[in-house]
């Protein structure tokens, strides 16, 4: 059964950073937007170690959203050294930061839709099909921006190939003494990833992310590091709460706009490979997104293009050399050299070796002569 069928400029999918961005920004421009969420609630659950970097301090400042300040990244290699590096940035709660921009969204006159699924797209016919709990949505549009995470239906719609991804798992924990910086832990445990601790106030996010080629079991690992903090007195044993998801790490999408749907945030491939930051660049292809509609909806031809080559200019580069050290380093996670210091430093972005742009053969074959140490974390 059809519960309603009706007409808009631009269907925003997904009502995370990238969406609720783009929403506001087409509103205020003056279209006429509908945007939708398969979620019941904005925002939850969150699945995020929720730091944002200081460019987009702005968006932190709705009441409930900013918890803390960050000064510094301190990264810890496999041998135990230990390097820290300023990195100044804000814990929010991330929940409350996407209702905030949901709501400068709908305040801007965007309608905004909860619990409901995008199920198909016709792009000849400018028409989607969704549903909810009252039965199945029909909506027009002239265009779409597909903010709707990395598995994005969104695509699948269209017969676009899905992202490549890892796998995330996270626990919130009691902090039992006050911190200022985020740490990092660099190891063989990991695989294509990394662990972490991200202060919240009197909490902390503590997980682990790895490439689910190398590592399907991520609870061990986030359990192991949990009870080492516990035992070390930085955090209680108490698990506040349970989160995980899948970041995109393959880069960004070969066209970012298909037949008048334009794809921002983690549906386009804007987070960072390495290090799993996306927030600022979601919000950000949001906002240019929502502009770009507004644009070729009154007629400038060229908007999508534009679109898509300020993206690129931005954002490429990095994240094809993060793309470019991802897949060097899958070369040895499997090897001894995956406890090699040398290893780590030329693939995470704390130190200077990651952004040497020539390959290293003496660092490469020394890597490949490791001696057969055991890989046990």
């Amino acid at each position: 059964m059809t519960t309603a069928a009706r007409d808009c400029d631009l269907l925003v999918v997904g009502l995370g950073p990238a969406g609720a961005a783009a929403a506001a920004a087409a509103a205020r421009a003056g279209l006429q937007v509908v945007a939708v969420d398969r979620r019941a609630a904005v925002g939850v659950p969150v699945q995020c170690a929720e730091f944002i970097p200081l460019p987009i301090g702005r968006h932190a400042r709705p009441p409930g959203v900013l918890v803390q300040r960050i000064a510094a990244m301190t990264s810890v290699l496999p041998s135990g050294a230990v390097q820290r590096t300023d990195f100044p940035g804000l814990m929010i709660d991330r929940a409350r930061f996407d209702q905030a921009l949901a709501d400068a969204a709908r305040a801007a006159g965007a309608e905004l839709r909860l619990h409901t699924v995008l199920d198909a797209l016709d792009p000849g016919a400018k028409r989607a099909t969704l549903h909810d709990a009252r039965g199945a949505l029909a909506i027009g549009y002239r265009a779409v921006v597909a903010a709707d995470g990395p598995h994005s239906r969104s695509a699948a719609a269209l017969g676009l190939p899905p992202l490549e991804t890892v796998s995330t798992r996270q626990y919130a924990a009691p902090l039992r003494r006050a911190y200022a910086d985020t740490d990092i832990w660099l190891s063989p445990a990991y695989p294509g990833g990394y662990a972490w601790l991200f202060p919240k106030g009197d909490t902390a996010n503590l997980g682990v992310g790895a490439d689910p080629r190398f590592a399907a079991d991520l609870k061990t690992p986030l359990d192991r590091l949990h009870a080492d903090l516990a035992d070390a007195g930085r955090v209680g044993r108490e698990i506040l709460a349970r989160t995980g998801g899948a970041i995109p790490v393959g880069g960004l999408r070969p066209r970012l706009v298909v037949q008048d749907v334009a794809f921002a945030g983690d549906a386009a491939g804007l987070t960072h490979p390495i290090t799993g930051a996306g927030i600022a660049a979601a919000v950000d292809s949001g906002e240019r997104a929502g502009a770009a509609a507004a644009a070729w909806c009154t007629g400038d031809a060229n908007a999508w293009r534009d679109y898509e080559q300020d993206i690129r200019d931005q954002y490429e580069a990095s994240l094809a050399r993060a793309v470019r050290r991802r897949r060097w380093l899958a070369r040895f996670w499997s090897t001894p050299a995956a406890r090699d210091d040398r290893l780590h430093r030329r693939g995470w972005i704390a130190f200077r070796e990651y952004f040497d742009a020539a390959a290293d053969p003496a660092l490469e074959a020394g890597l490949e002569a490791a001696p057969p140490r055991p890989l046990a974390a």
